[in-house]
């Protein structure tokens, strides 16, 4: 299937809802209603920190806007394709989950994206069907209010080649995702991607309005026990970031993230200029996820006193 097949396969089964495309104003669908404004960066809740809970059925996809805001006082989402896989075409679905966050007052930020496919693999057949795979979401985000979609810029091979890969498939999947006033944001999630510098060489190779990066505080991991730093790579990425990921996964008696120096890697993000959303994402066993969250967000919200309005 063609990129233009796959555009016009989806506007055709999307004619009935043609009228859900004329949104309110960007800035009043994606941006929770209450907001500080001396506040330079606000929190919103990564739907993985919810994952075993939503796994086991004790909370409904459906659910989770109001959940978030209800237990959490937190105005805005980012949600997992992962727990709505079967439903990026199903516009009663996509209402209804419009509806019920609309109605909580709740801002729906993002899809992370994942299963569609390795947008760097080897194999350029696997390429363009993983770009063709993205495009439905790509509709979903839009449908639903987002600004992005999160995709991974997976791929095998010599490093330099799939680094090159990756760039061209994230350029051709932006150019789909323009007219939807969508971005498409790669976060660093295992493989070459967690290496920083080679992400932002893709972002430089890529080099289109629509693409940045998703960093995320501990997707490091290089793999056979190495780990690539951090601070630099959250520092590498950050010139590109469309949103954060604040990851967590445990705290000491005093509120501290174990991992991560909140406080320093928060500098980072706010020395970059970024003033846009930070979202929590808990991937801890040690406390409830509940607790988990509540954990990181009370740290979030000490760390941006400290740091101040960020001009």
């Amino acid at each position: 299937m063609t990129h233009r097949t796959a555009r016009r396969q989806f506007l055709s089964s999307a004619a009935g809802m043609a009228g859900a495309f004329a949104l309110a104003p960007a800035a009043l669908s994606r941006t929770p209603a209450a907001r500080r404004s001396e506040d330079w960066f606000q929190i919103s809740l990564a739907q993985w920190s919810l994952h075993r809970s939503l796994r086991a059925g004790r909370l409904d996809h459906l659910d989770f806007a109001r959940f978030t805001k209800e237990t959490f006082d937190i105005e805005a989402v980012e949600y997992v394709n992962q727990f709505f896989k079967d439903k990026a075409t199903d516009f009663d679905y996509l209402g209804e989950m419009k509806k019920r966050a609309q109605d909580a007052g709740v801002a729906s930020l993002l899809i992370m994206i994942d299963g569609e496919g390795s947008l760097a693999d080897e194999s350029s057949k696997k390429r363009r069907t993983a770009v063709e795979n993205h495009f439905k979401w790509i509709a979903a985000a839009r449908f639903l209010g987002c600004h992005s979609i999160r995709v991974n810029a997976a791929g095998g091979g010599d490093q330099e080649e799939a680094k090159r890969r990756a760039g061209d498939s994230l350029r051709r999947l932006a150019d789909l995702a323009d007219p939807y006033d969508i971005n498409v944001i790669v976060e660093n999630h295992g493989g070459y991607s967690s290496d920083g510098e080679w992400l932002a060489g893709a972002m430089k190779l890529a080099n289109h309005k629509r693409v940045g990066t998703l960093p995320d505080f501990g997707n490091f991991n290089l793999g056979d026990g190495r780990w690539y730093d951090r601070y630099k790579g959250v520092r590498q990425l950050m010139p590109w970031a469309k949103a954060v990921s604040a990851k967590s996964h445990d705290f000491d008696q005093g509120g501290e993230e174990t991992k991560t120096d909140y406080l320093r890697m928060m500098g980072i993000v706010q020395d970059a200029g970024y003033r846009g959303f930070v979202g929590i994402e808990y991937e801890g066993g040690t406390m409830p996820e509940v607790d988990g969250i509540k954990a990181t967000k009370a740290l979030l919200e000490r760390v941006r006193d400290e740091l101040g309005g960020g001009g």
